[in-house]
């Protein structure tokens, strides 16, 4: 009997976290349910798929929106740089499948032919030369050399867990490092946490 109430006590749990989790989504700028190329009405399909997903980015999550046909982006530089900034990679790769503003919304699930595609702040294009540096290793190595970023194994306040556990993915700086796509903040613009008076930037800057 004990079992079985632990059991079910755990399908609850699990129950209102998804509950909490999609109705953190739902609403937000990617709630596309709406949207008239939509044809499903749902939210998670336009970017995830239970079967015959895309594994060639590693770790993706069963992926079902078509990735940027783009092989070079004009990287972030800067001459007091310390990170190598190589080509996006891991999530960042996922997020420019709609940002870059070459592939439409709607080409998921095996469509081609989508006509809509991100307009406005939202699309960054192939030139991310204004944009914080993304799919750079963030290691001690580098906060040494850089002087100005906290260690990654350094706590997170609020968040929980470390810069490392928490922010970054496979050790690597990534556009999922600032943004939450799942909106589990509520925080305009998608963000991890609020950045008033740049509370998110001095999460890993300290200045």
């Amino acid at each position: 009997m004990k079992k079985i109430f632990i059991i079910l006590s755990i399908f609850v749990v699990i129950s209102i976290s998804q509950f909490i989790s999609a109705q953190q989504i739902a609403g937000s700028s990617h709630d596309f349910s709406v949207q008239t190329w939509n044809t499903s009405g749902q939210i998670c399909i336009v970017c995830h798929t239970p079967h015959n997903a895309n594994t060639t980015v590693t770790d993706a999550p069963l992926w079902n929106h078509s990735l940027s046909a783009t092989a070079t982006y004009t990287m972030y530089s800067s001459t007091t740089m310390n990170s190598i900034a190589g080509q996006p990679d891991g999530s960042s790769k996922l997020c420019l499948s709609c940002h870059d503003g070459t592939v439409a919304l709607e080409n998921f699930g095996g469509v081609t032919t989508g006509t809509h595609l991100l307009t406005g702040n939202s699309m960054l294009g192939t030139n991310l030369s204004n944009d914080h540096p993304i799919s750079i290793t963030y290691d001690a190595a580098l906060a040494t050399a850089d002087g100005g970023l906290y260690n990654p194994t350094t706590a997170l306040s609020g968040l929980g867990g470390t810069i490392n556990t928490n922010l970054l993915s496979s050790g690597k700086m990534q556009c999922s490092s600032c943004h939450d796509v799942h909106n589990s903040a509520g925080v305009l613009g998608l963000l991890r946490k609020s950045n008033a008076g740049s509370a998110l930037c001095l999460t890993c800057h300290h200045k």
